[in-house]
């Protein structure tokens, strides 16, 4: 093997990780889908699209008409489960392919991979079997892990997937798990299965047939348990969080269809075996690194336990600090000042090695900003709000102050609980009724923004399309803003709770409330998603959810403020 082609390889290894730290980032949008049955949809025999030529039909009466009109379709025409599903399931499929390619250049898989090629193709006595053998390996492989996602599915159910992304207990849970698998990659410890089940599969892969070969791809994703569980279990995590009934099951097959890829390949071009860089020091360096981005994504679940109860402890900065520390950590491991006692010396660094130290670096000191209120555009979805920051630069910009809204309510229902998701320069409201009464003395339109404490994708409309001078301005200005958090697990007085009649559930929760009121008006459970009404919650213009342009939002919200000025 010469250097060339070994720096090769190493060079699409190392490019590999990066782009599964990109997609890491792009993947974070969480896109929640709930829909009724057909019989249970909203009635609207009542709106009859009729051109009005009777003298007897007063304006007044087709205003409230035209109202009715646009209340009803706006419910209908957004309709997330139907253009975001597919999306996420595709992020989750690619998600699950990247670390099953990652998993096949961990220590216990790669040097697997030459030998069960070399195996098939000696055993079967011609090349046509060997490549039979070999494809029914790789589908034996698919067949397991799709399994172990559908087990998870029936296990946990679409409503408790749906459920995971903001309960406590379930977030410690990821938190720690996640933590462990880091350590793990590390290498402080290795996770195996009990060493009587590899054995037990090991014996039935002498049977000859489909059946042997079932039980030598078993007998492989058992005893390679160590390097893949990590990987499978953060796919899992991911995949189940996001409350998709699909999601482990695509996430799985994904997975293993990476894995499962080459030896079919192998099998058809052997000749490409001899062009494989060797095994060596490099593949535990992947591992070790995959460790350290495992410990950074474990401080999201932590940072949602926090938001979601209201600890008050795990603040933005403390976030950006450990983020920072473990770059830093990882930066010094690739240049070889950091050695864990799995590693190999690191006689000098490979240019890709280099390159990608680099870029960690370079990641580092783009946070470091963020200790004094940067925005940080890029990864605000994973970050705590802005507000949760002790120390913000940008809160000495006066101009950064809420207008004073003059209005009879003198105390704001549930300010305290939502200090930490308050926005600089708005003036926002929390309660659904205050904010009508708010729109009628002053009016203005109401602009619910259905949010989360654990939603990324509405950190990232905050920090990117909201700070925007023109959609602030508006916002200030010509809006009375309504927070609805679908995720607060406060609960209601006892004389506010009260059983849905959309849902059948036992409300008892603010959350629970808000989502429960999205759920039965709009027909959809995603976030963010942005309504504006009037002061009788009559809905002006088609909602719409999460939109990066700003020029889009700044339409959306001039569309409602024309709709308000026509029909007042």
């Amino acid at each position: 093997m010469t250097f060339s082609k070994t720096r090769a390889g190493m060079k699409a290894i190392l490019c590999t990780l990066i782009a599964v730290i990109v997609f890491s980032f792009a993947g974070s949008e969480r896109a929640n889908a709930f829909q009724k049955d057909p019989a249970d949809t909203i009635s609207s025999s009542d709106v009859q699209f009729t051109t009005i030529t009777t003298a007897a039909d007063s304006i007044a009466a087709a205003k409230k008409k035209q109202q009715q009109e646009k209340v009803k379709p706006a419910a209908k025409s957004y309709n997330a489960p139907a253009n975001e599903k597919p999306k996420t399931l595709w992020q989750v499929f690619i998600a699950g392919f990247l670390g099953g390619f990652l998993a096949l250049l961990m220590p216990c898989i790669y040097p697997l991979l030459p030998l069960t090629v070399s195996f098939f193709t000696k055993k079967s006595g011609n090349r046509a079997r060997g490549i039979l053998q070999s494809a029914i390996y790789g589908l034996s492989i698919i067949v397991i892990y799709v399994a172990l996602g559908l087990i998870i599915t029936l296990l946990f159910g679409s409503d408790a997937l749906n459920a995971l992304a903001t309960n406590g207990i379930f977030n410690i849970f990821f938190f720690l798990l996640l933590v462990v698998f880091g350590i793990s990659f590390l290498g402080a410890f290795e996770l195996t299965l009990p060493s009587s089940l590899a054995n037990k599969l090991d014996q039935n892969s002498d049977k000859g047939g489909i059946i042997g070969i079932f039980f030598m791809a078993a007998t492989l994703v058992v005893v390679s348990f160590s390097c893949t569980g990590p990987i499978i279990g953060s796919l899992l995590v991911d995949a189940a969080s996001k409350g998709d009934r699909l999601g482990p099951a695509v996430g799985m097959f994904g997975f293993s269809l990476a894995l499962a890829l080459p030896f079919t390949l192998f099998a058809l071009f052997p000749s490409m075996l001899k062009s494989l860089p060797k095994s060596g020091g490099w593949l535990n360096s992947i591992k070790v690194v995959l460790g350290f981005l495992e410990l950074a994504f474990a401080m999201k679940f932590l940072s949602n336990v926090d938001l979601a109860y209201h600890w008050n402890w795990f603040d933005r900065e403390v976030f950006l600090s450990l983020w920072i520390a473990i770059g830093l950590l990882m930066g010094l491991y690739l240049i070889g000042k950091l050695k864990f006692s799995h590693d190999s010396d690191l006689s000098y660094l490979s240019v890709p090695r280099t390159f990608v130290a680099i870029i960690v670096f370079s990641f580092v000191v783009y946070m470091i900003p963020g200790l004094w209120g940067a925005p940080l555009k890029v990864i605000s979805g994973f970050l705590p709000p802005p507000a949760t920051q002790d120390f913000d630069l940008s809160r000495i910009n006066t101009s950064s102050s809420a207008p004073v809204q003059n209005v009879s309510i003198k105390e704001k229902k549930y300010e305290d609980m939502f200090s930490r998701g308050k926005h600089a320069g708005l003036n926002e409201w929390y309660d659904y009724e205050q904010a009508l009464q708010v729109s009628k003395e002053l009016k203005k339109p109401v602009l619910i923004d259905f949010t989360g404490w654990n939603c990324p994708n509405c950190r990232k409309m905050e920090n990117s399309v909201w700070s925007d001078a023109e959609v602030r301005k508006r916002m200030q200005n010509d809006f009375v803003l309504l927070e609805l958090y679908v995720d607060e697990k406060s609960e209601l007085p006892a004389a506010d709770q009260y059983t849905s009649s959309f849902s059948g559930k036992h409300i008892t929760s603010i959350g629970a409330k808000n989502s429960d009121y999205e759920a039965s008006k709009f027909e959809t459970n995603s976030q963010p998603f942005y309504v504006i009404t009037d002061s009788q919650g009559n809905v002006l213009i088609p909602p719409q959810g999460a939109n990066y342009s700003v020029d889009n939002y700044i339409k959306f919200l001039d569309s409602g403020i024309a709709a308000y000025k026509t029909a007042h």
